[in-house]
């Protein structure tokens, strides 16, 4: 497992280490790390030319002393410096190698910065504007260039300089790599209120930050590669966490020499109208093809039709107008709401089943309907929701798009007020319950965002819920495989459905880790 960490929990793993080192080694660590991976990205570090972004914290002093150690290997690096301080010395380390230092304009005099000692006034040479042809030209003319502007203590939106200085970096030819976190990326968060750097990789040190990991700073951080610094011993629990493929693998039920259908599991689907019959069909073939042992289907006359046609396995009863699902038999989990519908009758289907005593997975219309009538969800037994942004919009009142850039918050948000496990499908698909850390799904590509496929997911959580897991590991594991089988495209629903028994067997019979194929965060379907 993968663990992540805010920005808080970082600076006070980094103090408790510091107090055991000589002064400026865990920058040693992290400086060699970062220059480690400069040299790989340039292919051939003598003869290239290198910019460094330098701001006045610690991010900017690791960048200089990285810097230092390619102009030593025939690098030509020149330093421009961004703030109104520098990590002094850093910079003379940059220079005593021969690096260049450009300043840009100034209207503070010579500073102290408290944690290092003293520091330059970054006011050198000739007055530059960013935005100007001198800095534009440097940056064009870059073969890597390393933001180190901010750091993991960087919040809200970027201040000038560096606001336009991320975007003449994001504009240049050259590669950019980011130096802990890409400036303008909240670290604790992944929250992005204004321009920032979309780095092509980013180096963390010491763990990762949960802004690498969440949209939309996920989305600017690139390849990233963690730099072991010795922060381990000294890091709490974490905030969030990234299921890998042997932990999902550990979780994953499998059939032994005594099972039956009943001790695999059995799933009631309540799903599908006469208006949307392919919903159920869907949600029916993602639970059967994540190998549960039985499938409950109720619905109304078409969708049945529909589903008996398509999965002959499944167990279906036909449920007049405005019935409940007390006659469709025993179930060990419930899969509520994939085209159900939000009149009366669905209404009426949404009680029944949420009346019972085993746990219930409420998707698509069902969602619709708890927000219009959140009783619905006040119940004694688990209920595991699997929205999108806009139905959760709906839910707990908060607009879409503020829920789409604070992702992390409003999950949490929606698993304490509503007292539910969640589990937030899109760019970056999230699993929050009250009390633990929020898990972030590493697998799945923007293919999955097609029509279906959360049906899809729907199931096969169910399937996984009716086996007997957790709502919050039944949530992972599923959005995990969910992302495998749904890793390569173009695809359709069916297309995920099918490919489940496969995502299955690549984590059961190996030991493969979809975390390795997979550099960003999944993409789940509505």
């Amino acid at each position: 497992m993968l663990t992540a960490y805010t920005s808080d929990q970082i600076r006070a793993a980094e103090a408790a280490l510091m107090a055991t080192l000589p002064e400026g080694a865990l920058m040693e660590r992290a400086a060699t790390g970062l220059a480690v991976v400069c040299a790989r990205m340039l292919g051939g570090v003598y003869g290239s030319r290198v910019v460094l972004l330098v701001g006045g914290g610690d991010n900017g002093g690791d960048a200089l002393y990285a810097g230092a150690r390619l102009a030593a290997r025939g690098a030509r690096v020149e330093a421009l410096l961004a703030g109104t301080r520098v990590h002094a010395a850093g910079l003379a380390a940059l220079r005593r190698a021969g690096g260049r230092v450009t300043g840009l304009r100034s209207d503070h005099g010579p500073a102290k910065n408290p944690a290092h000692g003293p520091t330059e006034d970054p006011a050198h040479g000739p007055a530059e504007d960013p935005a100007g042809a001198r800095v534009r030209a440097l940056l064009d003319a870059a073969d890597l260039i390393v933001d180190g502007m901010l750091g993991i203590g960087g919040a809200g939106a970027l201040r000038e300089p560096y606001a336009t200085l991320a975007g003449l970096a994001n504009d240049a030819p050259a590669e950019v790599l980011a130096v802990d976190v890409p400036s303008g990326v909240d670290a604790s968060s992944g929250r992005v209120e204004g321009p920032a750097v979309h780095a092509d990789a980013t180096v963390t040190f010491g763990a990762w930050k949960v802004g690498l990991l969440v949209d939309p700073g996920s989305g600017h951080a690139g390849r990233r590669e963690l730099v072991d610094i010795g922060l381990g011993p000294h890091l709490p629990d974490p905030d969030a966490a990234v299921l890998t493929g042997p932990d999902v693998a550990g979780l994953l039920p499998r059939p032994g020499a005594s099972s039956d259908k009943y001790r695999r599991g059995v799933i009631g689907i309540a799903a599908g109208s006469e208006r949307y019959t392919g919903a159920a069909v869907l949600a029916v073939g993602g639970a059967l093809r994540a190998g549960v042992g039985m499938v409950r289907y109720a619905g109304v006359a078409e969708p049945v039709a529909q589903v008996r046609a398509r999965w002959p396995e499944a167990v279906i009863t036909t449920l007049a107008p405005g019935e409940g699902v007390e006659e469709v038999g025993r179930v060990q989990a419930w899969v509520l709401g994939p085209g159900l519908g939000t009149g009366d009758e669905a209404h009426a289907i949404a009680r029944s089943v949420l009346s019972s005593e085993v746990p219930v997975l409420v998707d698509a219309d069902a969602l619709t309907l708890a927000a219009q009538d959140r009783s619905l969800l006040r119940r004694g037994a688990p209920v595991l929701i699997t929205p999108h942004a806009g139905e959760l919009s709906r839910l707990i009142g908060v607009p879409r798009e503020r829920i789409e850039a604070r992702r992390l918050e409003n999950v949490r948000r929606a698993a304490d007020e509503l007292g539910v496990t969640v589990l937030l499908k899109g760019s970056t698909t999230l699993v929050a319950e009250d009390g633990r850390p929020v898990r972030i799904n590493p697998t799945g590509s923007p293919w999955l965002a097609t029509g279906g496929t959360g049906d899809v997911l729907a199931g096969l959580a169910g399937a996984l819920l009716a086996a007997g897991l957790s709502g919050y590991d039944a949530a992972s594991c599923a959005a995990y495989l969910h992302g495998i089988a749904g890793r390569e495209g173009p695809l359709t629903a069916w297309d995920v459905a099918e490919a489940l028994p496969e995502a299955v067997r690549s984590l059961l019979d190996g030991p493969a880790d979809g975390t390795r194929h997979h550099s960003s965060p999944a993409k789940l379907g509505s």
